[in-house]
């Protein structure tokens, strides 16, 4: 069997549709119609990614995708009628890890499903342990450390910081990030970017406001510090 698919919304019918879609693509699922029942489940079932709905009874999934983040690196797709800019990026911040807007096709869910975790997956070459200054990444685990205490990323953020790590000193271009994090499909959203970098840099740099990890090189992107 597939991997398993948390569906979190609060709307019985698209919840149905996803499922049963969902199924005949060989995953498994598992479903919540309100925040708080879908963190009980994250807890009890380990799903492997969580489709989240932004408008949601009890606990909002803004609120939830941020809870989860403070423990828990799930890769989480968010479902929302919300089409603004504004607040496909408001996601990102929170910790989503893609942002999808209704209506939606379902063949276009799958591909983001599959992006998604194929960010998780280590790649054949993924059994490297990448150390620079005070951060230790574990590449086939996917586990990052920083003076010996484990920092938990989102899968982007994972992808984004190996990239710049394994070649520091190195400028990167927004697109170069975004290709090897995301995929050509998501070449669009170029400044979400920024929005995964802040995040980052809110949870390695000492201090947000002078970065030392993670540089802004002006005019192009951003590169790893290599200062020792």
């Amino acid at each position: 069997m597939g991997a398993k698919i948390l569906i979190v919304d609060d709307q019985p019918a698209i919840v149905s549709v996803i499922e049963n879609y969902l199924k005949s693509e060989d995953y498994r699922t598992v479903i919540a119609f309100d925040g708080i029942a879908a963190r009980k489940l994250i807890a009890t079932e380990s799903p492997d990614l969580i489709i989240l709905d932004w408008m949601l009874p009890e606990m909002n999934g803004l609120e939830l995708c941020k809870e989860i983040r403070h423990e828990s690196s799930i890769p989480i797709i968010m479902l929302t009628a919300k089409a603004e800019e504004t607040d496909r990026v408001l996601g990102l911040e929170y910790g989503a890890d893609d942002y999808i807007v209704k209506p939606f096709g379902l063949r276009e869910l799958v591909a983001r499903i599959k992006t998604v975790l194929r960010r998780v997956s280590p790649g054949q070459d993924a059994s490297l342990i990448i150390t620079h200054r005070d951060l230790k990444i574990d590449m086939k685990a996917h586990r990052i450390w920083k003076r010996n205490v484990e920092v938990i990323l989102t899968p982007t953020e994972f992808k984004i910081l190996c990239l710049l790590a394994s070649h520091p000193g190195v400028p990167y271009s927004r697109l170069q990030l975004l290709n090897q994090a995301m995929g050509e499909e998501y070449l669009y959203y170029e400044r979400s970017v920024d929005t995964h970098i802040f995040n980052l840099r809110k949870k390695i740099e000492d201090t947000i406001s002078e970065p030392s990890y993670i540089q802004t090189v002006f005019g192009i992107g951003y590169r790893m510090g290599d200062e020792k």
